[in-house]
């Protein structure tokens, strides 16, 4: 991130100017972007209203975000189960060399 700038991008045939922080490689490959989802919409609907597929569009990249919110949450409560399982063993194994006993395997898996 940087300095704001204006940025001309081009979707669906239209000409729009930004104003964003954001380098221009970036703003222009979000425009490349919402272009490519505009042109799958187009074909799946046949809508010559410019209005219904920027609609459609923006409902379809909005349940792709959605999906992959869901997918991080998903993940992220795994590798935090997996964490307090590894933290669980780590402990065992210290807390039995503390008291003297043997160190025993410990399964990481």
């Amino acid at each position: 991130m940087g300095k704001e700038r204006l940025v001309e991008i081009r979707v669906f045939g239209q000409t729009y100017t930004v104003k964003t922080d954001a380098e221009e490689d970036y703003i222009q490959e979000v425009a490349k972007y919402v272009n490519e989802k505009m042109e799958e919409v187009l074909k799946k609907t046949k809508s010559v209203s410019t209005l219904n597929v920027a609609i459609l569009t923006a409902l379809n990249i909005a349940d792709d975000l959605l999906k992959e919110k869901q997918k991080r949450i998903a993940l992220l409560r795994e590798v935090e189960a997996k964490s307090k399982d590894l933290v669980e063993k780590i402990d065992i194994k210290i807390g039995g060399i503390e008291f003297g006993k043997p160190p025993s395997p410990v399964d990481v898996r």
